[in-house]
């Protein structure tokens, strides 16, 4: 069985080198998973922070859905709390405390059992050189794609 993406953080595969993702449930409302279901949510520019033995999704934009009640319309940007095991956060905390890690998300998507869940992912922040060096590398990619696109055309 396949899981079906809603959101990808194409930011975080860019500022960061991922070194371990792993897969958490998230804790959200009613319309909330409406909007989600609508795939209006935007992972740029959010990170996870662990507060009081708990991790928590920040700065995460779930739009506001217009078929839901008018008198209820939850704040776009809340923190969100994520749903890990103990083992899982002890080890986060401690890679993020002692090797100056971040946690960011990378996607949104509905498992198997049509459960909405989050992939994070423990990563390194990279540096300017490595950026430029991804881009490049990207570049190579397409212009060979392309040629073999053309050398197909050719025959």
């Amino acid at each position: 069985m396949q899981s079906r993406i809603i959101a990808k953080n194409k930011k975080a595969y860019f500022d960061y080198e991922i070194l371990e993702s792993l897969e958490a449930g998230i804790v959200l409302l009613g319309s909330e998973v409406k909007s989600i279901r609508a795939g209006r949510v935007n992972l740029k520019d959010s990170f996870v922070k662990i507060m009081r033995g708990e991790a928590f999704l920040f700065n995460a934009h779930i739009s506001f859905l217009e078929t839901t009640f008018a008198h209820f319309k939850p704040n776009e940007r809340r923190e969100r709390k994520l749903l890990l095991h103990r083992k899982q956060l002890d080890r986060l905390f401690g890679s993020v405390s002692k090797e100056s890690l971040s946690i960011v998300p990378l996607n949104i998507y509905f498992n198997q059992k049509n459960k909405i869940k989050l992939c994070i992912a423990l990563a390194r922040g990279k540096k300017l050189h490595d950026k430029r060096e991804s881009i490049k590398k990207k570049m190579l990619e397409r212009e060979a794609r392309a040629n073999m696109k053309d050398y197909g055309k050719k025959l």
